[in-house]
């Protein structure tokens, strides 16, 4: 999927702007694999094959996914996933506080 085509994407659920986070792209640019996170609400929706997985959380299957997430580990900075949304690390738990 090109970059242009992910811009035009928003939250399903509150409409909000999305963070693209790149693992893998082709010669051509087009994003093969990736995450998009909720700038709002911080769900994390995986990227297969250039095609965002988007669907709403009750027809998402954690069990699916998981082994995407655990592969994308090394790019969330710490920060857990817990019903399709990233927890926010330690470091950002003690700025709240």
């Amino acid at each position: 999927m090109k970059i242009a085509t992910i811009n035009k994407l928003c939250c399903p659920f509150d409409k909000k702007d999305l963070k693209l986070t790149i693992i893998t792209k082709d010669v051509e640019e087009n994003i093969l694999e990736g995450f998009l996170t909720c700038k709002s609400c911080n769900r994390i929706y995986p990227m297969v094959k250039g095609i965002p997985i988007m669907n709403p959380d009750e027809y998402r299957e954690f069990k699916l996914e998981q082994p995407l997430l655990e592969k994308y580990q090394s790019h969330l900075k710490g920060k857990k996933i817990e019903n399709f949304r990233l927890l926010p690390n330690d470091e950002e738990t003690k700025e709240i506080e």
